[in-house]
């Protein structure tokens, strides 16, 4: 049973602290009330495993950064809420327990104190030494603010936030973007290198890309399971650029 099911059944026994931990607390802490007393909750519990700490972390940053994102405009509007819910389904494919626990932290930080700024700093004390973690996050912050077919300024000043918090490349996050673009260069985004790289150099960033963001690997760094989906599309896009430039560099 991972993180997800313990949360579900109730029996989870893991104090997460800071703004993350005050939107868990607030999203489910109905589920550490329920029993017939505190012995009978203590010995019901099951601690998380280290990866089972870093994967419920990840997914209660990822919801809330999102609802702080989806309000940077002003308002939630309907068109924003189906952009939240079609990443669930069509990107993360959730089942209804998972959606509904992601819907949960995404209401409960809506009308929360803790800030953008807040929760990004806190995802990167826990991640900061893993690097492909910070780019997922920064890559599903982009996919969902685009998927109404544009990126806004304050969107992208708030994304901007989280790349300086986080240390990561202003360069990188432009390349990102500009995969959602479809232009000429998006398979050269998408691997982090330029047209102007040669045979070699584009090589070297394909490996690397392939290493750093293998499905199993990224897994065992703590992505959460429900987000293994999109690790998945993020790992066939890779493939697929390589398979792209190859063909029009005539590489073998």
């Amino acid at each position: 049973m991972g993180w997800m099911g313990k949360l579900v059944g109730g029996t989870i026994g893991f104090a997460l602290g800071g703004p993350l931990g005050a939107i868990f607390g607030a999203a489910f802490g109905h589920a550490f009330d329920s029993g017939s007393g505190l012995d009978s909750i203590a010995n019901r519990q099951q601690r998380l495993s280290t990866v089972e700490e870093h994967q419920l972390i990840f997914f209660v940053a990822a919801f809330s950064m999102l609802a702080k994102l989806a309000q940077v405009d002003g308002r939630v509007t309907r068109q924003e809420i189906d952009s939240i819910e079609s990443f669930m389904e069509k990107d993360l494919r959730l089942d209804t327990e998972s959606r509904n626990v992601a819907a949960n932290i995404f209401r409960t930080a809506l009308n929360a104190p803790g800030t953008f700024a807040d929760f990004a700093r806190q995802f990167y004390q826990q991640f900061h030494q893993q690097p492909q973690m910070l780019e997922l996050l920064i890559d599903i912050l982009i996919r969902v603010a685009v998927s109404d077919g544009r990126l806004s300024q304050a969107e992208d000043v708030l994304i901007l936030s989280a790349v300086s918090t986080f240390n990561f490349s202003v360069h990188r996050y432009e390349q990102m973007k500009s995969q959602y673009n479809r232009t000429a260069d998006s398979a050269y985004d998408v691997l982090g290198c330029s047209p102007d790289d040669d045979d070699d150099q584009v090589k070297r960033c394909y490996r690397q890309r392939v290493q750093e963001y293998h499905p199993d690997k990224i897994a065992a760094k703590g992505l959460p399971d429900e987000f293994t989906r999109f690790a998945q599309d993020k790992f066939r896009e890779i493939q697929e650029a390589w398979e792209q430039i190859k063909a029009a560099r005539g590489i073998k």
